[in-house]
């Protein structure tokens, strides 16, 4: 399993979500897109991040990507609904935002808690739990975590889009 990768620098500013596709070529030089969503911090968080999840990249058209999007959106969320509540009765900040870079969907997670994400040992093959970022490790390009300036993380993962990047002006796949 590879490390994950910590980097500030995979989420810039917000540009503004427009109702048509533009071009291929105009939309791989642009601004990422991005979608966010507050999730409240209880059982139904998982739903409504992966309905979100869903609608945003069919208006995105990535259907191509649909089913480990929700995947890794579902093992992230369910990650900091379970474990980043400090008190279990009380309901946590918990923030889904999805960006579309030039070639790649990056799927993020934030929430107040401050202990670093871990791949828990697992002990036993059938054990339910303990697996969520192994799943995410498996089905993104590249995942890692960001601390934020006065508490909590985000926990963040790649994937790739299918779509062209631009290097000089001319487009690779």
């Amino acid at each position: 399993m590879s490390s994950p990768a910590h980097s500030a620098a995979l989420f810039g500013p917000p540009a503004p979500t427009e109702d048509r596709k533009p071009p291929l070529a105009a939309a791989a030089r642009s601004a990422p897109t991005t979608a966010a969503l507050r999730l409240s911090g209880t059982g139904p968080g998982c739903a409504q991040a992966r309905a979100f999840t869903e609608r945003t990249l069919a208006a995105w058209q990535l259907d191509g990507c649909v089913d480990d999007a929700l995947t890794i959106v579902s093992e992230l969320v369910a990650n900091a609904l379970t474990h980043a509540r400090p008190d279990p009765a009380a309901e946590t900040e918990v923030w889904l935002k999805l960006t579309l870079r030039t070639a790649h969907l990056v799927c993020a997670v934030t929430d107040p808690d401050t202990a670093v994400p871990t791949c828990r040992p697992t002990t036993d093959a059938l054990d339910e739990n303990g697996r969520g970022l192994r799943i995410v490790d498996a089905l993104s390009e590249h995942w890692g975590w960001t601390r934020r300036a006065l508490k909590g993380k985000t926990v963040w993962a790649m994937l790739p889009t299918g779509r062209p990047s631009w290097n000089g002006g001319t487009a690779t796949a």
